[in-house]
């Protein structure tokens, strides 16, 4: 089997994704992140009433005409307590921010445009439109009105509206599931005691957190040993979850040791391709068993990592109807970069902002898939593309972001 292009990987990928279709009603204090099922109806109108924009006095156009009219204060309108009266000729009402505006009133004159004179009397210092400060009943939404929609990701202003409109709890797509199996003899969990020739299980917590990242509930599978059986038992765990995304961390390559292809496949697993022309990453698996797809990672660290956030991301976010993100951006590179071979190349690199806040690219000097201190103090992946030239320091490229800079 040939290696496959990258993009072509990811597009097959994404073209068998099947997007969950179960919804969950949950409260909205815990509905942050999540993603709407439905469209979302206002159960009330907002604001309920006229209200005031701001501090001042609430009263009639036609009385405050001209510079240095007086009218006579008669009450006070205050958020939570409304004055109950009319607003005649002559009259004002002082009122606050949020407020309801009484009866007979038109106009709001801020308390910066009006001098308070004996005997409850205001003048005013300035002459406002009619309407001036007044926010309309209904001006951001009405009873009745579909505000949010199915699709939407609840973030800090669509919660906000979707509490404004009165709902206490929202249907939602629930959570994709992801389950995570470890392989190899050689793995033990963070924090054991080491033999001679063995390592410590770290992809788990990376592939874990870019699922979470995303949305992901995680189903952790453990580490299972260099063994068919050891394999299909977590592998009967995750159908029996109901996971949506089965991956598997090392052993997907054809090598006497690597066990996870061979007895997926022997398990019913539908094999779409399983080489990438990457670097790192290029024994990736990609697959589906039943209702649930199957997506394996190289054990290398680095190329683990790598891979999952360039498969796992937009799978996750598929299946969880999120929109794609976009973590490329241009930069320059700060030094000299050698011409690329067939594979699709991504660079470790620190990135720098220049005085005119453009991004300057500093590519690590060890590449090694194994290094994941180096990973760990990258901000961006440079990527270069199969046969790309070599490039002189100064450079344009493209960086896959890793976090903000």
């Amino acid at each position: 089997m040939s290696l496959l292009p990258v993009e072509d990987a990811l597009a097959r990928m994404l073209a068998a994704a099947r997007p969950v279709t179960e919804t969950e009603v949950v409260a909205i204090g815990d509905a942050q992140g999540r993603v709407l099922a439905r469209d979302l109806v206002s159960r009330l109108t907002h604001p309920p009433f006229d209200s005031s924009a701001m501090d001042g006095y609430a009263l009639r156009a036609e009385d405050i005409a001209e510079i240095g009219a007086i009218v006579t204060v008669i009450g006070e309108s205050a958020a939570g307590s409304r004055f109950t009266g009319t607003v005649l000729p002559g009259q004002a009402v002082r009122i606050f921010t949020g407020a309801p505006v009484p009866e007979g009133a038109d106009t709001v004159l801020i308390q910066e445009d009006a001098e308070r004179l004996d005997g409850h009397r205001v003048q005013t210092r300035f002459v406002p439109a009619k309407g001036r400060h007044i926010r309309p009943r209904g001006q951001d939404f009405h009873e009745g009105d579909v505000v949010l929609h199915a699709g939407d990701q609840l973030d800090s202003g669509r919660l906000t509206v979707a509490a404004g409109m009165n709902h206490g709890s929202l249907d939602v797509f629930r959570r994709v599931r992801v389950a995570i199996l470890a392989t190899g003899d050689e793995l033990l969990p963070p924090g054991s005691t080491l033999g001679p020739d063995q390592i410590i299980a770290s992809n788990t917590l990376g592939i874990a957190a870019i699922a979470r990242e995303n949305g992901a509930e995680i189903i952790d599978l453990g580490i299972a040993p260099d063994s068919r059986s050891s394999i299909e038992e977590r592998l009967a765990a995750a159908q029996e979850a109901g996971a949506d995304i089965l991956v598997t961390l090392g052993g997907a390559s054809v090598g006497d040791h690597d066990l996870v292809q061979s007895t997926l496949v022997g398990a019913g697993m539908e094999l779409d391709f399983w080489r990438i022309a990457m670097r790192p990453g290029k024994p990736l698996m990609v697959g589906r068993l039943g209702d649930m797809q199957v997506l394996g990672l190289p054990g290398n660290p680095v190329s683990s990592l790598v891979c999952g956030l360039l498969f796992l991301e937009p799978l996750v976010r598929t299946l969880g109807h999120l929109k794609a993100r976009n973590r490329l951006a241009a930069a320059t590179t700060a030094g000299p970069l050698a011409a690329n071979d067939k594979r699709q190349d991504y660079i470790r690199a620190k990135l720098e902002r220049l005085a005119d806040g453009s991004l300057s690219a500093i590519a690590f000097e060890r590449q090694d898939s194994s290094m994941m201190q180096t990973f760990a103090q990258s901000d961006a992946l440079m990527v270069r593309s199969p046969g790309a030239p070599a490039l002189e320091a100064g450079s344009a490229c493209t960086v896959l972001l890793l976090r903000e800079v």
